[in-house]
């Protein structure tokens, strides 16, 4: 039997595996809110990606950034997708390996991601796909360590 969830449900799930991926803190526990086998990540640039592509690209960015933090903003769902901003925070310290650009070397300088995601829940609250669409040359403009 499959388990249902509500709305709030659903947020509740979306912001805490949010945190995980940013924290590094549980992997299991992070994994536990995607189907890691069906999961599919479509991102800026006809990037495309996996379950183990993704949590690369976090261990990237927990790599890259100090004093990391996640927030969500407006949220809006319909049926099986839900929608909402997001902003991941962090101080640029340690080389960036999976920038938009490739490798980057830090700038000591706190770096904001803004966000839009889309994402799709299969019926037992997994995230199974994502779209992310964001400002690849404002986060460049940040990453920057000539500060132009």
């Amino acid at each position: 039997m499959t388990q249902r969830f509500n709305r709030n449900d659903l947020v509740a799930r979306l912001v805490r595996a949010g945190e995980l991926e940013v924290s590094g803190e549980d992997p299991a526990e992070a994994a536990a809110y995607f189907d890691t086998e069906r999961f599919r990540f479509h991102g800026p640039d006809g990037f495309e990606s996996d379950f183990a592509g993704l949590t690369a690209y976090f261990a990237s960015v927990r790599e890259a950034f100090d004093d990391r933090s996640i927030r969500r903003g407006i949220v809006v769902s319909e049926g099986d997708h839900m929608a909402c901003q997001t902003w991941i925070e962090g101080t640029f310290v340690r080389e960036f390996t999976q920038s938009p650009a490739g490798p980057l070397p830090p700038n000591g300088k706190r770096v904001v991601f803004d966000l839009i995601n889309i994402f799709r829940w299969d019926d037992r609250g997994r995230l199974v796909e994502e779209w992310v669409r964001t400002d690849n040359r404002g986060l460049l403009r940040q990453l920057d360590s000539e500060g132009s």
